[in-house]
């Protein structure tokens, strides 16, 4: 993921967080809010309860393989958090996978249907 796709600042997260929609599921938490730019953008935040610091480095790095085959298909113009629980790091990578693509396309399909109506 290039440096020009990631939220950094604080002052980033926290509005996000504080503004956004909110999406969750077993094992992820999403705030998505619209962005000015024309991709989107991302923020990761793993909990220092999950583990330390080289086990939370690790599931940044899947999250971040996960985003990229995301950005792949899909571009809304928004900017996310993606928080990951703890119940995250009981399952593989594929499971964390197809969860993730559930959770971001279930917004996805009630625009499409709205769309329709």
């Amino acid at each position: 993921m290039r440096k020009l796709y990631i939220i950094k600042t604080t002052r980033e997260f926290e509005k996000i967080i504080n503004q956004a929609d909110c999406k969750k599921n077993k094992y992820y938490v999403i705030y998505h809010m619209k962005n000015s730019f024309p991709y989107d953008r991302y923020g990761i935040s793993v909990s220092k309860k999950i583990g330390n610091a080289v086990f939370r480095n690790q599931y940044k790095r899947k999250l971040r393989a996960i985003i990229d085959n995301y950005k792949k298909t899909y571009i809304n113009k928004e900017d996310y958090i993606i928080i990951l629980r703890k119940e995250a790091t009981k399952v593989s990578y594929e499971i964390l996978e197809k969860e993730f693509f559930a959770l971001m396309n279930q917004d996805r399909k009630g625009k499409q249907n709205h769309e329709k109506e």
